[in-house]
């Protein structure tokens, strides 16, 4: 896990989960730009994981458990798919309210991610 990237995904999940509580609070419908903010934060994910699979077969590891790592990894990939879903099949305001909760999980599973990697 880069430090840098690490940052800059964490914080960004964060901001897109606010912005997109205020999207629900304002009784804002799931939109392309919602998705897209969502979609980004995936592709950060999906570099994260592609760094991360570089940095362990390179001989880095986990100062905890680098399976654990991978497992938080890959269940915070799932999550913003698992709220897009939602947000493509009930277009409600309550999906982009799933929609910023998924993406505050995200920056959560982060956080914890960081401290996995770095002890």
């Amino acid at each position: 896990m880069l430090e840098v990237f690490f940052q800059i995904e964490a914080w960004s999940a964060f901001a897109v989960g606010l912005i997109l509580l205020g999207f629900g609070m304002a009784r804002r419908k799931p939109s392309l730009i919602s998705l897209g903010a969502l979609a980004v934060i995936q592709l950060g994910l999906v570099v994260q994981l592609i760094s991360s699979i570089i940095l362990v077969a390179g001989g880095a590891r986990a100062k905890t458990d680098t399976v654990e790592f991978f497992a938080y990894l890959l269940v915070a990939m799932i999550v913003p798919l698992g709220a897009a879903f939602w947000a493509l099949i009930e277009r409600t305001r309550w999906s982009t309210f799933v929609l910023g909760v998924g993406s505050l999980t995200v920056a959560i599973m982060l956080v914890r991610m960081h401290q996995i990697w770095f002890g």
